[in-house]
């Protein structure tokens, strides 16, 4: 009997229900295996500008509390400035200022860590979990995702890394290029037409 108009038994497997000829389904987590085309990016799911500055902003907002060991400890410098005036006669005298020991090392542990922390956090969001899931925490809160164009899928963290180290690209120019998904049809920065990236419409 031709499997063609014979609905699906229920009980049989995925690569039983499939018409003669067909490729296997791919296993789950595998990817998608030769043979089966690319899930499309439709364009009505693009990003627009707005949804990418506000990931933006919010990431940045997280990636500066990441930082605030550095403002403490710029701030103790600031503050913990002290003046002094030496005399060397005649009516001659120079005024100084410095930072105590004590204060100075504490500042700069401080600012030290504030280096770590941020880089460490800027690491985890925006090269591993927006690599590996497509989403940073500001995509994720603005139900925004990168994916690659050519596949729909996450880009991976090396790609995702590259991304960013490009985006110079995009500010060299006046920052032009941060500007240019307000007009162009697929929404893309230069960064994202070098590596072939978009960012989609695709909640968690």
């Amino acid at each position: 009997m031709s499997h063609y108009g014979t609905p699906p038994d229920p009980f049989s497997t995925p690569a039983q229900n499939q018409p003669y000829g067909a490729p296997p389904p791919p296993p789950p987590g595998y990817g998608t295996p030769p043979g089966y085309p690319a899930p499309p990016v439709a364009a009505g799911r693009y990003a627009h500008w707005g949804q990418r500055l506000g990931a933006f902003l919010i990431d940045g907002l997280l990636g500066a509390i990441a930082a605030a060991p550095v403002w403490i400890g710029e701030i103790m410098i600031a503050a913990g400035q002290k003046t002094e005036t030496m005399d060397f006669g005649g009516g001659e005298t120079y005024e100084y200022s410095y930072v105590p020991d004590g204060v100075r090392h504490a500042a700069l542990a401080l600012i030290l860590l504030g280096v770590l922390t941020s880089l460490a956090f800027g690491v985890w969001n925006i090269m591993l979990k927006q690599g590996r899931t497509g989403y940073s925490i500001g995509k994720g809160v603005l139900g925004i995702k990168l994916v690659k164009e050519s596949t729909g899928r996450p880009v991976g963290p090396w790609l995702a890394l590259g991304r960013q180290i490009l985006h110079i690209l995009d500010e060299l120019p006046c920052y032009l290029g941060f500007l240019w998904p307000l007009w162009d049809q697929k929404r893309q920065t230069f960064a994202d037409k070098v590596v072939g990236t978009v960012v989609i419409v695709e909640k968690k």
